[in-house]
């Protein structure tokens, strides 16, 4: 699921797939406008009882996201005999421009991953069935944490539901803070470290061999998907508040990056991306063999650092005035042209369902986005202390109480490819932060407008 390319190295996320869908291509009966009008399609109860197969379309992030939601679709089958979900996972590579082509023409998949950074662009191309009336009658925005109800509701309707929130958050190796006899990051968002807290802990945990580092303090803060928490964290804000106009080149936005860039320039505390690749190892595989001690990324990962045979810690992202981190994750949409729009409701609804959320969820893959697993029964159902860390479960506010990820709001994606562009020229080019900010902010200001 997830994972979006994050603006500037990540992306849940950013995340995506392909596939072909006979009844739409075979029927010749048009797109719908929602799942009520459903009358040619062929279900459990029809007359003829003949088995519907949906083309199910994702992109695989990784091999073990890929089986959990295989896992999910056998169970999906047991329960709705009449319905064969074909899955097929595709390449992270394009996908959103391969599904909108899909879409547009006569190859579209009948449900599909939908990265929220791509969802009301794709929305306003009219090629998402309307799911609307179904939504209302079976579930309420009010039973979604905030930032998964704000990101589905397009002017009030429903184009797309989503199955969890995914989330920034710091990992520390526990191993690397005892050998420095250093206390842990805080879990607890209230007692969260300040930036000058974290900042020093960084400088400590910083070892040079000579002119070599040897080990990091902290990576990760570069990726925009992370830096936009904590421009959230000073007070700052990307866009005005109905999303058409950006609003980035201000002091608090500033100061953050500065911050950020001041970890590596001035303090020799982070390394690049860069640098990673040079190494030939990813951030996990660093924070596994304590080449770094703290990693800031997707919730997501914890997934993978949960096998991985290491004593990884989970806590708050450091905050500039207040501790914040934002929510979001992919949804899942059907064609507009799907000649079975009441069996796709089917899969879309079991694919938002406790059910198919929580096995996720215990493996440490995704965050709920309904309020009543957030309640302390609703815990229980998917806390698993194989996976989640010690002092997870104070954390489990900074989740239910995520802003929304900005980016999902707007309709123009080139805006994330300028916030590349121009951040990639302050990493490792010597543009300045103001220049950086402006740039940005002149440049997409140009695309809103479109």
């Amino acid at each position: 699921m997830k994972k979006l390319r994050a603006i500037s190295a990540v992306v849940f996320c950013s995340l995506l797939t392909a596939a072909c869908s006979d009844g739409g291509n075979t029927t010749g009966t048009g797109s719908k406008d929602s799942v009520s009008g459903s009358a040619s399609s062929t279900t459990a109860q029809g007359k003829t009882g003949q088995v519907v197969t949906l083309k199910f379309m994702g992109w695989e992030a990784s091999p073990l996201e890929t089986q959990s939601v295989k896992n999910g679709l056998e169970q999906f089958m047991k329960q709705h005999p009449n319905i064969k979900v074909d899955y097929q996972p595709v390449p992270n590579t394009q996908y959103a421009q391969k599904l909108l082509t899909m879409l547009a023409g006569n190859a579209a998949p009948d449900v599909f991953f939908l990265g929220a950074t791509e969802y009301r662009a794709f929305q306003k191309r009219n090629v998402l069935l309307d799911l609307t009336g179904q939504f209302k009658k079976e579930m309420s925005l009010d039973d979604f944490v905030p930032s998964s109800a704000q990101i589905m509701n397009v002017d009030g309707k429903i184009f797309g539901v989503s199955s969890c929130i995914v989330s920034p958050v710091l990992y520390y190796n526990k191993a690397v803070f005892d050998k420095a006899k250093i206390p842990y990051p805080p879990s607890d968002p209230a007692k969260a470290w300040t930036w000058d807290e974290f900042r020093d802990v960084a400088k400590k945990l910083t070892i040079k061999d000579g002119d070599k580092v040897t080990q990091y303090g902290a990576f990760g803060f570069e990726n925009f998907y992370m830096t936009t928490s904590e421009i959230l964290s000073n007070g700052g804000r990307l866009f005005n508040d109905n999303y058409t106009k950006m609003n980035i080149n201000t002091p608090e936005v500033k100061q953050v990056m500065q911050s950020v860039l001041d970890l590596r320039m001035r303090d020799g505390v982070s390394p690049t991306a860069k640098t990673l690749e040079s190494i030939g190892m990813k951030a996990n595989q660093m924070l596994q063999t304590g080449k770094v001690a703290m990693v800031a990324d997707g919730s997501w990962a914890l997934q993978e650092l949960a096998t991985m045979g290491f004593p990884i810690g989970v806590a708050a992202l450091p905050k500039l005035k207040d501790a914040k981190t934002h929510g979001q994750a992919h949804v899942h949409s059907a064609s507009a042209k799907t000649a079975h729009p009441q069996e796709a409701w089917e899969l879309l609804k079991y694919l938002s369902s406790e059910e198919y959320q929580i096995s996720n969820i215990q493996q440490g893959l995704w965050m709920p986005n309904r309020k009543s697993l957030y309640t302390e029964e609703g815990v229980k159902k998917w806390y698993n202390d194989k996976v989640h860390p010690a002092g997870f479960k104070e954390l489990i506010p900074y989740f239910a109480n995520a802003e929304a990820y900005p980016f999902p709001m707007i309709t123009q994606n080139k805006v994330n490819d300028i916030i590349t562009e121009e951040t990639d020229k302050l990493w490792y080019a010597g543009q300045s932060v103001d220049d950086t900010l402006k740039n940005i902010e002149t440049r997409s200001n140009v695309e809103l407008t479109k």
